[in-house]
């Protein structure tokens, strides 16, 4: 009898580390099936929102449908060297570190690409092992998808206020134009919410709002050779 729940036992943990490494595997052959432009991805807060029957509005549009206004805005607010690096800025991801060590409050230092992974296969929330799973994820995006590619997956993807995904649901809701015809204004704006879409509403934003609104729009205006591997 105890040789038989041994075994038993052995099979149920063989099954449950069979099961998480499938589980891991998984985003990485969905990543692999993102790279076609065909494929309109959706993220882990749009599943919970079906799943809770709450809905959500996102219309996927292409990046030649977006505004330049809005990569640039949203380039220079998260990740102004999103052209250079390969999926992790691993400078700023030291200082962050360095930070954390000496005990200070650490600043954000995720890139685009890991945005976009987390959106598409992780969990909102700060956590060692949500950046331990994010990190390989962006690398691998970074590698398999280009640079459009993985922009043009998180403008549609980003969350701007409860349940409006992407560029063109946002332009929609929050000024009634399409993501092609934002503003430098307005794609400061909705740039300047994306840290935290729900208290920062970009149709109705407050003085501390648009400062921060002020200086992305300074900054995208002046982004010059930051944006060349998307405007080349």
């Amino acid at each position: 009898m105890h040789r038989s729940r041994e075994l038993s036992l052995a099979r149920f943990l063989r099954r449950l580390v069979l099961i998480g490494l499938v589980a891991l595997a998984v985003p990485y052959v969905l990543i692999l099936a993102y790279a076609s432009p065909v494929v309109h991805p959706v993220s882990t807060l749009m599943l919970a929102d079906l799943v809770t029957l709450k809905g959500y509005d996102r219309r996927w549009v292409s990046l030649d449908d977006i505004s330049p206004n809005l990569v640039r805005s949203v380039m220079m607010s998260e990740d102004g060297q999103f052209c250079r690096h390969g999926g992790v800025d691993w400078g700023e991801m030291k200082a962050v570190v360095q930070e954390a060590l000496e005990g200070e409050t650490t600043r954000g230092a995720s890139t685009i690409p890991m945005q976009t992974v987390k959106n598409l296969f992780l969990w909102n929330g700060r956590s060692f092992i949500r950046k331990a799973l994010e990190m390989p994820l962006a690398i691998a995006a970074d590698f398999v998808w280009s640079k459009p590619r993985t922009m043009e997956i998180y403008l549609n993807v980003a969350e701007w206020g409860p349940g409006i995904y992407g560029a063109e649901a946002a332009a929609q809701h929050h000024f009634g134009v399409p993501a092609s015809k934002l503003t430098r204004g307005q794609a400061a704006l909705l740039a300047a919410a994306l840290p935290n879409p729900i208290t920062r509403v970009a149709g109705k934003p407050g003085p501390g709002m648009r400062r921060i609104a002020g200086v992305v729009e300074r900054r995208a205006r002046n982004a010059g050779d930051y944006i060349t591997c998307i405007y080349g």
